[in-house]
């Protein structure tokens, strides 16, 4: 195993980890405020994917363009979900909010089912098979478009929750929610609103990943492990812990592809989960709870 394999394993897998740490990003963000775990996570991304697959096939819009549509539509989504049916159920112990979740998880599988079948379906793009070269290093153009995609979506979330009145007033609720509802914010709606905003995280996510892999309806359970294994590493409610996380993740899977085999690649990312379990349980840049 030479070093300039190592190398290109490793910005691969960087690459492909900032796809994987916007996905988590939107589980990071509803746990975060609402301490609500979205078990609907990949079906939810699937879902976006699944739109994105439409766009392109019935306007011929590359699925990077097809971003914003996708962003849209599943926050207006998570939106309801969050306003008709999760607050509903907020005050039952978590197992009944994990029923209702998984519920939803299996309609929306189900439906995927009936409109789109259970083969593998993906987009051929005319860039799918170009490489950028510097020097030995070699870049796939989906990857490093992808993961600018990514960055630029993550940018974006961060700076509303840094700069705008309605970011900082989410924030509020996360950190104390009597205090919130004594000052008068309308808690309702800003988790209603920050449940579509996770869920418009997914729905970026699965738009920016379709260019990387083909979609199917049972591919949602295993984004939403992977989601977890993510956002865990990264730290539970952490936004940069996610795209940390979700950066190690992407490597050390592409290291195990290149290094061992690539079946060992979830073998590895557990492993690392367990390791960072091990040593910080509260995630690499997760608060201890008090």
């Amino acid at each position: 195993m030479d070093t300039v394999t190592i190398i290109n394993a490793l910005v691969s897998g960087l690459l492909t980890g900032l796809v994987y740490g916007l996905s988590a990003l939107g589980l990071s963000v509803i746990f975060g405020v609402i301490r609500i775990v979205n078990f609907a996570h990949g079906e939810l991304m699937v879902l976006g994917m699944f739109m994105a697959l439409l766009l392109f096939r019935w306007f011929g819009l590359d699925p990077l363009m097809a971003v914003p549509i996708g962003a849209a539509v599943l926050f207006a989504i998570g939106y309801a979900l969050q306003h008709f049916v999760v607050r509903r159920v907020s005050y039952l112990p978590d197992h009944m909010q994990f029923l209702l979740l998984a519920g939803i998880a299996i309609m929306l599988v189900s439906g995927c089912l009936v409109i789109f079948g259970p083969d593998a379906q993906g987009v051929q793009l005319d860039y799918a098979l170009d490489s950028f070269a510097i020097g030995n290093l070699i870049i796939d153009k989906v990857r490093l478009y992808a993961a600018i995609a990514a960055v630029a979506v993550a940018s974006a979330l961060l700076a509303f929750f840094k700069y705008s009145s309605t970011g900082r007033a989410i924030r509020a609720c996360a950190d104390n929610y009597l205090g919130a509802k004594v000052v008068g914010l309308n808690v309702d709606r800003l988790y209603a609103l920050t449940f579509g905003i996770g869920a418009a995280c997914i729905g970026a996510a699965g738009c920016i990943i379709l260019l990387l892999v083909q979609v199917h309806p049972y591919l949602a359970p295993a984004y939403t492990l992977l989601a977890f294994v993510v956002v865990i590493v990264g730290g539970m409610g952490s936004l940069f812990g996610a795209l940390l996380g979700g950066m190690l993740i992407g490597v050390s899977e592409e290291l195990a592809s290149v290094v061992l085999q690539p079946s060992m690649k979830t073998a590895f990312s557990f492993a690392l989960l367990i390791v960072v379990l091990l040593l910080r349980p509260q995630g690499l840049l997760g608060r201890v709870a008090r």
